[in-house]
């Protein structure tokens, strides 16, 4: 049975529903796995950063660090995401148009 090669655009749309999603889709296990952890680490980190913050903002912690903290935070949780993504998807469609 002839082996069937992955789809780009499938790889790269589902690289966009969740960060290796693609490279699980073109059998790249390891790296899919790796991309989704890291992944969900930066929305953790994310999140931590928005919950600090919105406590700051609800007057429940009043320390100007805490809000710095939480800003910084949010932020590096949002280019994590960002950049992971982009990555994602470009390594998974490359990789398939590859295959």
């Amino acid at each position: 049975m002839p082996k069937v090669s992955p789809h780009p655009g499938v790889a790269a749309v589902l690289s966009f529903v969740y960060n290796g999603l693609g490279q699980l889709y073109n059998g790249q296990i390891k790296k899919g796995l790796w991309i989704i952890f890291f992944s969900s680490l930066g929305i953790l980190i994310f999140i931590v950063g928005a919950l600090i913050l919105g406590l700051w903002l609800l007057g429940k912690i009043s320390s100007a660090g805490m809000a710095l903290t939480g800003f910084l935070l949010l932020l590096s949780g949002l280019v994590d995401i960002c950049l992971i993504g982009a990555f994602s998807i470009y390594d998974a469609y490359n990789y398939a148009i590859k295959q």
